[in-house]
């Protein structure tokens, strides 16, 4: 696997990271063997970076890595999350009390000392940024953690946070059907030398040969919520990501392939974290960082699947909350 450089102080990581959301079950049962297959997997296939939040499974994917960790001597980089805070009702804290405690109990249950990176999952509006930057500082002189993160967040911010500690990286949503991040994220990153990591890279699964199918989603699956998945929506983006499947085959590739290739040619402070809950679909798209496509390619995906072609938002009304709109 081709190495990336996780900001400009940070380690080096594989090009590819493995987004370990679903190990919490949000996209599908899954139980602890399936994810730590999963991890042996995508470890024996050269990926050294996980993904993981505090929220995934109220600690259960956390808990998944940690499980894994002591049975194999793998020492991957490890970025996990806190902030969100899901009762009464939903709202996000960024103080140092909370910061710490949940920083502390992530750190139990992945059975580390510390972590390499550490993020804000969501901006607490009502508190100053740069006090936040501050606090993360504070972690990363204690040896808690190795650099801080923001996720879902504007330019704007990343500069403040930036100007009061360097940010080592940024994780917003990022693909051929969620492009907001060229609108100055992808940018902002490049200039300052903090990595840009592109969560839901392959769409949530549509970017693939076999996208999932509303139907068949259990009640508590994430994006029975999301407007992309439903009627009429669903039927029209089916039709356009239908042409980018096709256009797939003639190459000879796979569509989460091509897709991760897309994603990955944009920059190479581009880290993305695809999800999975099985190695064997992590083998559509692991050896992606190997493919480079021609400007040719990126003018006929553009054509396939113009920028904005998606039909309805990436996300619902409450499942928008916290997330920093900028344009």
């Amino acid at each position: 696997m081709k190495q990336r450089k996780l900001g400009t102080n940070g380690p080096e990581v594989s090009a590819i990271g493995l987004g370990c959301m679903s190990f919490a079950g949000f996209f599908g049962d899954t139980d602890l063997d399936t994810s730590i297959a999963c991890l042996d997997t995508a470890w024996e296939a050269g990926i050294t970076f996980l993904d993981t939040a505090n929220i995934y499974g109220m600690g259960r994917s956390e808990s998944a890595i940690g499980a894994w960790l002591k049975g194999t001597d793998a020492k991957p980089v490890i970025a996990t999350k806190a902030t969100i805070v899901p009762k009464p009702t939903r709202h996000f804290r960024n103080d140092e009390d909370h910061l710490r405690s949940e920083l502390e109990n992530s750190l139990e249950r992945l059975g580390r000392d510390h972590v390499e990176l550490f993020y804000i999952h969501r901006r607490e509006q009502e508190r100053p940024v740069e006090e936040v930057a501050e606090t993360l500082a504070k972690f990363i002189s204690e040896g808690l953690i190795g650099g801080y993160g923001m996720s879902e967040v504007a330019p704007s911010t990343i500069r403040r946070a930036h100007a009061v500690h360097p940010c080592t990286a940024v994780q917003n949503e990022y693909s051929l059907w969620s492009r907001q991040p060229e609108l100055g994220v992808i940018q902002t990153c490049a200039e300052l030398g903090v990595a840009f990591i592109p969560f839901s890279p392959l769409a949530r699964g549509e970017l693939t040969n076999t996208p999932p199918d509303p139907a068949k989603m259990g009640e508590a699956d994430f994006r029975r919520a999301n407007p992309r998945w439903q009627e009429p929506n669903y039927t029209y983006n089916q039709q356009a990501l239908g042409a980018f499947r096709s256009y797939a085959a003639d190459l000879g590739v796979s569509t989460a392939k091509l897709a991760m290739a897309w994603v990955l040619g944009k920059g190479d402070h581009l880290i993305p974290i695809p999800g999975t809950r099985t190695g064997a679909h992590l083998k559509e798209w692991v050896d992606a960082a190997e493919m480079t496509l021609t400007a040719e390619d990126y003018d006929a995906i553009e054509m396939v699947l113009p920028v904005g072609f998606a039909h309805g938002d990436r996300y619902s009304d409450s499942q928008t909350l916290g997330i920093e709109r900028y344009c």
